[in-house]
């Protein structure tokens, strides 16, 4: 099982991987509508949307939420060095 190096979520079964493709490294909810990886600033703008969505906190929290899970996740280490 891989784990998707954008948000971190556990890929158990070939429909959570990007465009069912098991040698990607990123999942489903990290890809594009063509299969590729979203950027940096999409990702972001989509986890602060799913945080305020799902958790009901106000968008600049949901930001710092998104930062400090994103700062953690190997596809976005090169943004906060």
């Amino acid at each position: 099982m891989k784990i998707c190096i954008a948000c971190g979520m556990p890929m158990e079964s070939i429909s959570d991987y990007a465009a069912n493709d098991p040698s990607r490294d990123y999942c489903i909810h990290c890809a594009r509508h063509d299969g590729e990886m979203q950027s940096f600033q999409e990702k972001k703008e989509n986890l602060v949307k799913f945080i305020v969505r799902t958790q009901g906190f106000d968008e600049k929290v949901a930001e710092k939420m998104a930062e400090s899970m994103m700062r953690k996740l190997p596809a976005w280490k090169a943004f906060f060095e």
